[in-house]
C-alpha cells in the first residue's frame, strides 16, 4: 500500500498516483488506486465521467458497500475507488474503522494499492491515511515548493511512521535546467 502525497495543491500527485497505478497493472500485477482526496478530487471531472459514481466518502460514512464503490477501468488489472460527493467532514470519516478494513480487504485482493491523498501542508486527512500504508512517494513541484516546506511535510510523514519511499521532482523546465540539457 503506496500513499502518493504532496506539501501543496497541484504539484501532480494525482497524475503521479494514476501513472504509478496504470503502469503496475500494465506489467500484470492487480492494482486498486484510491482517490483519497475527498475534499478535492479530481479523477471523476478529468476523466469525464459521464454519470455521477458512488465513492469513498459513501463507504466510509456507511451509505454504499464496498462492492458499490470498485470500479473497473479499461486498463486491464486496475480497479479505481473515486473520492465521491465532498463530506462536511473528510477528516472523521478517514479516521472511521471502515478506511483500515477498506485497505485489509485490499491487501488481500491486489498486489498494489495506490492511494491519491490531499496535500499534506495544510491538512491532516494525509497523515491519518500514513499509518495504515507501507511507504510514500512525495511529489514536489520544481521550483514551486520551498525546500522547507517539503522539509515539514518530510518529519510529518516520519511522525506517523510510515517509511518515504521517494521523492518524484514534478514538472522539471528541462530548457531552464543547464544542469539536465546535455541529457536532453
Amino acid at each position: 500500500v503506496i500513499m502518493m502525497t504532496s506539501a501543496l495543491p497541484d504539484e501532480g500527485k494525482s497524475d503521479m498516483a494514476f501513472a504509478l497505478a496504470s503502469s503496475l497493472a500494465q506489467i500484470g500485477n492487480k492494482v486498486l488506486l484510491i482517490d483519497a482526496d475527498v475534499r478535492k478530487s479530481v479523477f471523476a471531472t478529468r476523466y469525464h465521467l459521464a454519470q455521477s459514481v458512488d465513492g469513498l466518502s459513501q463507504y466510509l460514512s456507511g451509505q454504499r458497500t464496498k462492492d458499490d464503490v470498485v470500479y473497473e477501468t479499461n486498463i486491464s488489472n486496475m480497479d479505481i475507488i473515486f473520492a465521491g460527493p465532498l463530506s462536511p467532514n473528510p477528516t472523521e470519516l478517514l479516521e472511521e474503522p471502515l478506511f483500515k478494513k477498506l485497505l485489509d480487504w485490499a491487501r488481500q485482493v491486489y498486489g498494489y494499492v495506490i492511494i491519491d491523498t490531499p496535500p499534506m501542508a495544510n491538512l491532516i486527512d494525509g497523515a491519518i491515511i500514513a499509518p495504515h500504508c507501507d511507504g510514500a512517494i512525495l511529489v514536489v513541484e520544481s521550483g514551486a515548493t520551498s525546500y522547507k516546506l517539503v522539509q515539514k511535510v518530510k518529519v510529518q510523514l516520519e511522525r506517523t511512521g510510515c517509511r518515504i519511499l521517494g521523492t518524484v521532482l514534478n514538472r522539471v523546465n528541462m530548457q531552464e535546467q543547464r544542469y539536465y540539457r546535455h541529457y536532453g
